[in-house]
C-alpha cells in the first residue's frame, strides 16, 4: 500500500512551501529593485528644487515629500478626541464594583483625562516649536 503525500502533509506539502518562499523572495527582489528605481525619480523629479513645478497638485506633492506640511497635527487631534471620549466612557464601567469602584471612575475621568491632556499637549508642543521654526526660517530666507 502506498501513501498519497499530497493530503498527509508529506513531500507534496513540502514542495508548495518552498515553491511559496522562493515566490516570495523573487517578489522581493523585484519589489526592492522597483523602490530603489522609484525613490530615485521621485527625489529628482519633485523632491529636490531645481525645477519650477506650474501645476499646484504637484507643488503640494513636492512640499507633502519635503515634509514642509506635516500631517500627524490632525492625526493627533483626531486620537486625542477619540482617547478622552473613550475614557471617560470607560470610566462609567467601574461603577459595578461598588464604592471602591465609584473611587475609581473618579480617578480615571479626572486623573485620566487630565493625564492624557498633558501627554497630548507634550507631543504638540514639539509640533508648534517645528512650525515656529520653519516660519521662522520661511522669514529669515
Amino acid at each position: 500500500m502506498g501513501y498519497n503525500y499530497d493530503y498527509t502533509g508529506g513531500l507534496g506539502s513540502m514542495n508548495n512551501a518552498m515553491a511559496n518562499g522562493a515566490g516570495i523572495g523573487i517578489w522581493s527582489i523585484i519589489a526592492l529593485v522597483l523602490a530603489l528605481v522609484g525613490c530615485f525619480l521621485v527625489y529628482f523629479m519633485f523632491v529636490r528644487k531645481n525645477n519650477d513645478l506650474k501645476n499646484p497638485k504637484l507643488e503640494w506633492l513636492r512640499s507633502f515629500l519635503k515634509f514642509d506640511k506635516m500631517l500627524i497635527e490632525p492625526i493627533l487631534k483626531i486620537a486625542y478626541i477619540f482617547a478622552a471620549i473613550f475614557l471617560t466612557l470607560f470610566s462609567f464601567s467601574f461603577f459595578a464594583l461598588g464604592f471602591p469602584g465609584f473611587l475609581a471612575f473618579l480617578a480615571t475621568i479626572t486623573l485620566g483625562n487630565i493625564c492624557l491632556r498633558v501627554v497630548y499637549e507634550a507631543i504638540m508642543l514639539q509640533i508648534m516649536i517645528w512650525k515656529n521654526t520653519s516660519e521662522i526660517k520661511n522669514k529669515l530666507k
